[in-house]
């Protein structure tokens, strides 16, 4: 009690001062660097959220799905099952699909364009403070203007804030019809290849100047629905959806690693949302009494299709 009277003196006469942040990394699914402040600090953290996020949300656009309530991984993959639909006229047509990822996403932000962008949407000065100290308690590789940590339930806030100025722009700006992002990765669905490909250069445009962000140039590709298109973990063609090949072999990977009925559960969790019939099957049959087998070997994996529920 008496720390968070001394946090509360502290905010009232603005000395607060942001701590240090303790440092590990994760594969999820490919290497991570966490940064995890102290509890003082996510203190801090709760606060700011809870207050700032009601009044964010109500900004963002509808098709934006990463961290918010009601939203998630979930909404976005079905959200991109049903603009194929849309686009293609319930797949009567060829739908092309631009795909685009941030390069070096968290490790980018740009303080200065976050803190001025910020600045648009809130007046109280005090607010703005607070926000200027967390903002620049973290920095990348030796430049203390950019970066934001992986950990910090602001940086979910903050992420969104920055990529609104995105999505508000191909919404607008351009008038996209039919587009989703989560976090980093985003997709725009139209019946013109060639409308597509003139998006490229405005959306590459406006990411460097305004938001000093870069599309991953591995990760950037016009595809049809029919061809398979590769958006959060699933291969999306336009009556069914397979798991990613790598996908399914972390899934494998983590259950010979880690052989709990936890981590059983979590990935029938994942699975139920379609008709995931083989894998689910193959989960189901893991024996954790018996001698471990190689869950990891492609030829004891099969192909798994996801049907579109009907509901």
């Amino acid at each position: 009690m008496d720390n968070i009277i001394e946090l509360h003196q502290e905010l009232a006469k603005k000395i607060y001062k942001h701590g240090s942040y303790y440092a590990f990394k994760i594969n999820d699914p490919k290497p991570r660097d966490i940064h995890k402040a102290t509890v003082r600090d996510r203190i801090i953290h709760h606060a700011i959220y809870r207050i700032l996020y009601p009044y964010f949300d109500k900004k963002f656009i509808y098709d934006s799905y990463s961290c918010r309530n009601d939203k998630g991984t979930h909404k976005a993959l079905n959200r991109f099952r049903d603009l194929a639909r849309k686009v293609s006229q319930n797949h009567t047509q060829t739908v092309w699909i631009l795909k685009g990822d941030i390069r070096k996403f968290f490790a980018t932000i740009n303080h200065i364009i976050l803190k001025n962008t910020l600045k648009r949407h809130i007046i109280d000065e005090d607010i703005m403070w607070l926000l200027g100290q967390v903002v620049d308690s973290f920095y990348n590789e030796g430049d203390p203007t950019v970066g934001l940590p992986l950990g910090n339930v602001t940086s979910q806030l903050l992420i969104n804030v920055y990529m609104n100025e995105f999505d508000q722009f191909i919404k607008r700006k351009l008038k996209v019809k039919c587009y989703a992002r989560y976090a980093d990765d985003f997709v725009i669905f139209n019946e013109d290849r060639t409308y597509l490909e003139a998006l490229i250069p405005q959306i590459s445009e406006f990411l460097e100047v305004k938001l000093n962000l870069s599309l991953h140039p591995d990760k950037l590709f016009i595809k049809t629905c029919a061809s398979g298109v590769d958006f959060l973990g699933w291969v999306h063609f336009p009556h069914h959806r397979i798991l990613r090949t790598t996908t399914k072999r972390r899934m494998f990977k983590k259950l010979e690693e880690k052989r709990s009925k936890e981590t059983l559960v979590s990935y029938l969790g994942l699975l139920k949302h379609g008709n995931t019939y083989e894998l689910t099957k193959m989960m189901r049959e893991v024996d954790y009494n018996q001698e471990r087998c190689d869950l990891t070997d492609p030829k004891k994996t099969r192909k798994v299709e996801l049907s579109w529920p009907n509901h």
